[in-house]
């Protein structure tokens, strides 16, 4: 029988549309490559049996009688994924965000694989870019594996210079055939043949084929873990705010840096974690982008992001611990003109998912985990995306990330920044990723609605410096 998607999965492909694409991108910066796009091209190729839901793509059931299957695709074309690009001299940062910009604006094809990667050369100093896209549907849980996660390696000996195969812990004489698309005859009969077993299953697919997103958000208790709790708690509607409105179908992609070391020093300043400090940085570059346009900010101004956080589950409940993303509401006190205060009252509404004790730490989230930002924020997507747009107003992804060197085809990784899709009727996604003493920050934005991005990742930024000035 073939392998069906999931409710929730199936909900993703029900939800989107052209305007509102949900697919995670990620930004890798590398340093010169030998070999140039070829050899990264040619490790993609190479690493693609270790992901094998890469050649797989959707196939509708007639009728909607059942959730969609997975199936090979027989026409799989590496080449139709992985495309290649370059920025015009003078390869600035800008003019890498602009296309990754229009990159992350384009909907996935879904007729083939839910998976594009961008090669982009021209980079200021030599350097390389790669731009990943991947749907949330590829990505079940923590122990998914990303087409980013297989290309990177601990260790700078070039695989692109020996045997790829061997290199990617491929058997040599590997060769993919791709199995037989069922015809409409068998999903048909594997469809009524799940009824039978499972009677539930039709109910579900209704649900599914209506594509109602309070429907949906009902049915992800079993993955996002603490969503529905946080859906209940969140009576009072999200404050309002101008990253709240119709969005078009154009995004701007913005970046924003900082130094480990010095969050670091914010923390041992003022207590809190990391994560606590990020969002207090974040809360106070709000701030002031919002007085920059003009806005309102009082005394009891807040925004309200959506932080999805990954939470250990017991073994009853998942077949690994930590395989789940729970979503935590907290209010931004963007008001709060004292950042030592903004700190404490984040800390605090924090603290209750430490003190559950079923928060993940973040070494032991990145040993379970490897290096998989994708992935990880691609869970974040997914449970943002059953919460209606009326209970937040952003949603911010914070994922760790191991603090030594990695390499892609013999070439170290200097930058990695999550580039996570807006929900409908949100303006601005943060996501943030830690890496080598750094921590990267993607915003995406609807060009329409927040098209000053880039003023807002300068004003985290200048944020920082701000906080680490003031306890140095």
């Amino acid at each position: 029988m073939t392998e069906r998607l999931s409710t929730l999965d199936a909900s993703f492909l029900y939800l989107e549309d052209a305007g509102a694409p949900v697919h995670v991108a990620g930004v890798l910066v590398l340093e010169p490559v030998d070999g140039g796009l070829d050899a990264l091209a040619e490790l993609i190729e190479a690493r693609l049996p270790l992901v094998p839901r890469y050649r797989q793509r959707v196939v509708p059931v007639p009728g909607h009688l059942a959730n969609p299957v997975w199936a090979d695709d027989p026409d799989f074309d590496v080449a139709y994924h992985v495309r290649r690009s370059a920025v015009p001299r003078p390869g600035t940062e800008a003019q890498l965000l602009d296309l990754v910009s229009r990159v992350t604006s384009r909907p996935l094809d879904r007729t083939r694989p839910l998976w594009e990667v961008y090669l982009a050369e021209g980079l200021a100093e030599g350097r390389v870019a790669v731009v990943t896209k991947t749907h949330p549907a590829l990505v079940d849980g923590l122990g998914a594996v990303d087409i980013a996660q297989v290309l990177l390696d601990s260790t700078r000996d070039d695989p692109a210079g020996g045997d790829l195969r061997r290199a990617a812990r491929v058997p040599a004489g590997d060769q993919w055939a791709p199995r037989r698309v069922p015809g409409r005859v068998q999903l048909v009969a594997d469809a009524v043949a799940e009824y039978v077993q499972r009677p539930t299953a039709v109910v579900e697919t209704a649900w599914s084929a209506v594509g109602d997103l309070r429907s949906t958000a009902a049915r992800l208790r079993s993955t996002t873990g603490g969503l529905v709790r946080a859906a209940r708690s969140a009576v009072v509607p999200a404050p309002h705010s101008p990253l709240n409105r119709r969005a078009g179908t154009q995004r701007r992609v913005a970046v924003a840096r900082a130094d480990l070391d010095d969050l670091k020093a914010i923390r041992r300043a003022h207590g809190g974690t990391l994560n606590d400090v990020l969002l207090t940085v974040l809360t106070g570059a709000l701030r002031d982008w919002l007085l920059s346009r003009g806005e309102p900010v009082l005394g009891s101004t807040a925004v309200r992001a959506l932080v999805p956080v990954s939470v250990s589950v017991s073994g009853t409940e998942r077949e690994q611990p930590g395989s789940s993303v729970a979503a935590h509401l907290v209010d931004l006190p963007v008001g709060e003109p004292n950042p030592w205060v903004r700190l404490a009252r984040l800390g605090y509404a924090m603290r209750s998912l430490t003190d559950s004790g079923r928060s993940v730490r973040a070494d032991s989230l990145v040993a379970l985990t490897g290096f998989a930002p994708p992935t990880l924020h691609a869970l974040g997507a997914r449970a943002a995306r059953g919460l209606s747009r009326r209970v937040f107003n952003l949603v911010v992804t914070n994922v760790p990330g191991p603090q030594v060197p990695l390499y892609a085809a013999g070439s170290r990784m200097l930058e990695v920044f999550p580039v996570v899709p807006l929900v409908g009727g949100q303006g601005l996604a943060v996501g943030m990723t830690s890496y080598d003493g750094r921590v990267h920050v993607g915003f995406n934005a609807d060009r329409d609605g927040v098209g000053d991005v880039d003023v807002l990742a300068d004003l985290f930024e200048q944020e920082v410096g701000a906080l680490t000035e003031s306890v140095r």
